[in-house]
């Protein structure tokens, strides 16, 4: 698993592991069961703080996205055991991604399609209809 974090970025550090995980599992990249770095050596990796690494870890856990084992670490969950749906969580983050572009001006059916080509991007191959 390769990160790529912008340290002068805009959106914490700790988020950015979050979303590439999720991103990672939402296409493939990452397989269930796999074994994610420990803490630490995701942390000597990347060049942060091992509580930063902590951090998006615990938010993955707590989001049902990976499983703690003292002796085996991380690892991702089954996609089965995921499949809880879209809560209150995903409502919010979707509504803000709606009001960034509406208060940029971007048009409706513009912001629906880009969402339909990332969202194709991510499904494609896993036998999903559009």
């Amino acid at each position: 698993m390769r990160l790529e974090i912008d340290l002068a970025g805009d959106v914490p550090i700790y988020r950015q592991i979050r979303d590439q995980i999720v991103r990672g599992a939402a296409s493939g990249a990452i397989a269930p069961g796999e074994q994610l770095p420990t803490v630490r050596q995701l942390a000597a990796d990347l060049g942060v703080n091992p509580m930063t690494v902590n951090k998006a870890y615990a938010l993955l856990k707590a989001e049902g996205m990976i499983a703690m084992n003292r002796r085996r670490g991380a690892q991702l969950c089954d996609i089965t055991s995921r499949r809880s749906g879209l809560d209150d969580s995903s409502d919010s983050r979707a509504l803000q991604l709606i009001a960034e572009a509406r208060a940029k001006g971007v048009p409706k059916q513009e912001l629906l399609t880009r969402i339909t080509l990332l969202a194709d991007d991510l499904y494609n191959g896993e036998g999903e209809t559009k």
